[in-house]
């Protein structure tokens, strides 16, 4: 991998992404997982684990695809241009979910609050489906034609190994979500999350096990950078530590490093993505030389220079934004007269 400014944000739109899995990722998680209580006080409890951190944790997606347009603007366009159904239902998915964060203490009634109740986990639930469902097409591949436009169907992104991905991150984010709730919570809703984490654990790896046999199976070009290069294994071997060491961790009632450690797995599956993609960033199938790739897909030198810098300043200022939020809000919920 040679390292030039084309690599340089490749990694960065990649670090940025995986930002926003690894932290917007429970609040989804924990969306998916509202309904499986009715008790009004521990709904207002869940959402009040993820209330003060929730909007900053979409700034990764905001930067990450700023960063996309900026490096990588016709990708952006065949990406934008060819999935724009599945991402205009993501976005009023996550305008809903927000909504329904906001909207659903507003009022006392029962209709109202389960109305909502319901919205938000809808709204979780379809984000990562649809999130996961357009990594799967990314790595699968899709139709892209000379001009580098999009070939395909709304319809045609719907095939089983993009969906399998789907299903695996709604249970990956479903699992990191209820291990946080188990970091923030106590009492009788506290010991009910540990029982869905371990639920949602056994989910997630079922799913992550199936994946990886399809992966090898009918996508071998997914593994083939690994293949290649046998050091890269260690990454693989990572994933399979990290996911290995939540359910030791957790059991042993180390809730804290059961989380790192599914934040840990989180960031070695998206290097893992991220290196058997590498150099195109939209693979195209049936024809692979139409792929758009890093370097054909990308602004000028210039252009990546000067944004380059822009990054370098605004970079570290969300991510101190995010440590300080978190360290802030640190602690159990408790619930009083400010909250959701």
């Amino acid at each position: 991998m040679h390292l030039d400014l084309n690599t340089i944000w490749f990694v960065l739109v990649g670090v940025l992404f995986t930002g926003y899995a690894m932290l917007d990722g429970f609040d989804l998680g924990i969306g998916a997982l509202h309904l499986f209580t009715n008790k009004d006080e521990e709904r207002r409890v869940m959402l009040n684990a993820i209330g003060p951190v929730w909007d900053g944790n979409e700034v990764w997606l905001v930067t990450g695809g700023g960063a996309l347009f900026a490096a990588f603007p016709n990708v952006y366009a065949t990406v934008f241009s060819g999935f724009y159904l599945a991402l205009m239902l993501l976005l009023a998915a996550l305008i809903f979910r927000a909504v329904a964060i906001e909207f659903r203490s507003k009022q006392p009634m029962r209709w109202w609050r389960q109305m909502w109740d319901t919205g938000f986990a809808a709204g979780s639930i379809v984000s990562s489906l649809l999130i996961g469902t357009a990594l799967g097409n990314i790595a699968w591949g899709v139709p892209v034609d000379a001009n580098g436009e999009f070939a395909g169907t709304f319809l045609g992104l719907l095939t089983p190994y993009p969906l399998l991905v789907g299903v695996t991150t709604v249970a990956l984010f479903m699992m990191h979500g209820a291990i946080y709730g188990v970091m923030k919570t106590e009492g009788e809703l506290h010991d009910k999350l540990r029982v869905w984490a371990m639920r949602c654990i056994i989910f997630f790896v079922i799913c992550a096990v199936t994946l990886t046999m399809a992966t090898l199976l009918f996508v071998p070009h997914m593994a083939a950078r690994v293949k290649d290069h046998p050091w890269l294994f260690s990454v693989a071997l990572a994933n399979m530590l990290a996911i290995a060491n939540i359910p030791r961790e957790f059991h042993h009632g180390n809730d804290g490093r059961a989380f790192l450690s599914s934040c840990a797995a989180i960031v070695t599956l998206m290097a893992l993505f991220a290196l058997n993609i590498f150099p195109n960033l939209v693979y195209s199938l049936p024809q692979p030389e139409n792929s758009l790739t890093i370097y054909n897909a990308a602004s000028s030198p210039k252009t990546l220079g000067i944004m380059l810098v822009i990054a370098c300043i605004g970079v570290p200022v969300v991510i101190a934004y995010t440590v300080s939020i978190y360290w802030i809000f640190r602690g159990k919920v408790k619930l009083d007269r400010m909250s959701y």
